[in-house]
């Protein structure tokens, strides 16, 4: 976990320089005119909702091992799977939007910078997505009750890490204000 918590501190730190010495943030799209604009809507604000509720389920989930609920369980981990999948449905199409918009990879530093954040974001909800679809296939297999659930709790830390990122990461790029080019400079 300290080696993530590293590698999102190093990305959160080259996004930080990168604005600081740019002359304006967001840049100018050039199919527009104007500059980029993120939108939280019609994807990524209840993308949001739906990874901080999976947050909620996951953690359902352990409650429920804990006390050896395992049908509450296998419901609650089985909706935090689906919850984590949805999301990365709704970023590819966010992407893809985005891409119609001009924001693509080439799109400068920006558009660099902000693909390599949320995207790696993205891979990380996909290792999770698989850890936590292994815990719900040992957990339906029996593999787990309120004294052997060491595995549950660990994919839950990294799921609720993945999430506290995503919020960090939303907030940045979507309600931290621009700045713009100096006058005359």
């Amino acid at each position: 976990m300290t080696s993530e918590v590293m590698f999102f501190g190093g990305l959160f730190a080259a996004y930080f320089s990168l604005r600081a010495n740019s002359d304006a943030w967001p840049p100018i799209n050039e199919l527009t005119g104007h500059p980029f604009e993120l939108s939280i809507f019609p994807f990524v604000g209840p993308a949001t909702v739906l990874l901080i509720l999976s947050s909620v389920t996951c953690q359902l989930a352990v409650w429920a091992i804990q006390r050896d609920d395992r049908t509450a369980f296998i419901r609650a981990m089985a909706v935090t799977v689906l919850l984590g999948v949805v999301f990365l449905g709704m970023q590819v199409i966010d992407y893809s939007l985005l891409g119609s918009e001009g924001l693509t990879l080439l799109s400068g530093q920006y558009g660099t910078t902000y693909y390599t954040l949320t995207g790696f974001h993205g891979a990380h909800v996909f290792g999770g997505v698989i850890m936590l679809s292994v815990v719900l296939y040992r957990g339906m297999a029996g593999q787990f009750n309120s004294k052997h659930h060491d595995a549950v709790e660990a994919a839950s830390l990294y799921w609720h890490f993945v999430d506290v990122v995503w919020i960090l990461l939303f907030s940045l790029l979507y309600f931290l204000p621009g700045t713009t080019a100096a006058a005359g400079a």
